[in-house]
């Protein structure tokens, strides 16, 4: 018997600040990427389909952003593309 699984990873690739077209604050944004996870009996086994997205951290509304925007948001924040 096998046991696998899927699974979402995230991980915080910068903070930025800016007004939010939602609710028109300002205040910190989180730029993460999701990824989606294989694990065969618990061990991840291979990655897929990598996502970005900016969330609101007043409002927590999320917006899907591609991957050049991402990459020129972390690097303009300074902390680099993982």
């Amino acid at each position: 018997m096998l046991i696998f699984g899927f699974g979402v990873k995230e991980s915080l690739l910068a903070t930025l600040t800016f007004i939010c077209e939602t609710c028109g604050h300002s205040g910190l944004h989180r730029l993460i990427k999701r990824v989606r996870r294989l694990s065969l009996f618990f061990i991840p086994v291979f990655s897929f389909g990598a996502r970005y997205a900016d969330v609101c951290g007043v409002c927590g509304r999320t917006i899907e952003v591609d991957r050049d925007q991402a990459e020129a948001a972390a690097l303009q924040a300074g902390s680099g593309l993982r």
